[in-house]
């Protein structure tokens, strides 16, 4: 084998350990999600272990379902795209923030906000179903002691706009601190002369902002959203946990809580095999998507 040859191999032969291990752990559970979507397998078939081809019958029943198109698809959507828009807005301007302290409170700021982003899901969610609580929540007490809510309390997890706004306000507080810190490391790269150059033309702090700063961290603006879209069109602990997240057939389950729902609740692992095929799919889609505006520019191709 020739020096050309061996430079050209050897970078496989050295991925290939990761590459053998990202095969095992994801590509393998993915293969056998899409195997299932294809199949009658329901509790009885997980005891034999035999289960009947049903090829796309699933998938019919999953897309003439109103249950998808009314609740779920909605939830998911509509939830994915405030919280992430919400989540990086807050980590820009926690970013911003950071960028005029000085090391010292910078530091300080940095790992206190690092401890909402460590917390567990669960932890998180379980913080703020207390806070929310119907007779002993934070929110309840407060208002009831402005004479704003009746003493009898009202439950928020009721109401399908609360209940996703708390969960908002849930996977917002544990998702910023990444935004935060990644737009730090970016702007902390952007030349000083820049600004200054804007500021002697007269540019105000939006348009520098605008101008200057954000075509320059286009590229970490990209990973942030990317990341943050594919964490909440998959949320799962977030709702399943909130009083109401796992009731199948209500109006608050997201694509990823209803696979589980139907899967685990109703034993119908095909279809909900299918679900989460449809919720990969519309991920992809997203993802595709959004990377091709934002890299529209020649320069970001």
């Amino acid at each position: 084998m020739g020096r050309r040859a061996r430079r050209t191999l050897l970078p496989w032969v050295l991925l290939a350990p990761a590459l053998t291990v990202i095969g095992l752990l994801l590509l393998f559970p993915l293969g056998r999600i899409l195997w299932l979507s294809f199949r009658d397998f329901k509790l009885r078939n997980l005891m034999s272990g035999e289960s009947d081809f049903i090829g796309l019958d699933n998938y019919v029943a999953l897309l003439t379902d109103p249950y998808l198109w009314q609740v779920a698809m909605v939830n998911t959507v509509v939830f994915a795209v405030v919280a992430v828009l919400t989540t990086i807005v807050v980590g820009t301007l926690v970013a911003l923030l950071l960028s005029t302290l000085s090391t010292v409170p910078r530091l300080v700021v940095v790992s206190c906000i690092m401890v909402a982003w460590a917390m567990p899901a669960v932890s998180g969610t379980y913080v703020w179903v207390w806070i929310f609580d119907v007779d002993n929540g934070v929110v309840a007490q407060a208002l009831t002691s402005l004479g704003l809510l009746d003493p009898s309390g009202h439950n928020w997890f009721a109401d399908r706009l609360f209940f996703y706004a708390i969960v908002t306000l849930n996977v917002v507080h544990g998702g910023f601190p990444f935004v935060a810190v990644t737009v730090l490391a970016g702007l902390l790269t952007v030349p000083a002369e820049l600004h200054e150059a804007a500021r002697i033309d007269g540019a105000g702090a939006w348009k520098r902002f605008w101008h200057v700063t954000f075509p320059v961290l286009r590229p970490v603006f990209a990973v942030v959203t990317v990341l943050s879209t594919i964490w909440d069109f998959k949320v799962f602990a977030q709702i399943y946990l909130m009083p109401g997240g796992d009731v199948g057939g209500s109006d608050m389950l997201n694509l990823g809580v209803w696979s589980y729902v139907r899967s685990f609740g109703h034993n119908d692992y095909g279809l909900g095999a299918a679900i989460a095929v449809l919720l990969t799919l519309l991920l992809l889609v997203v993802t595709v998507f959004y990377l091709r505006a934002l890299f529209r520019e020649d320069g970001l191709r």
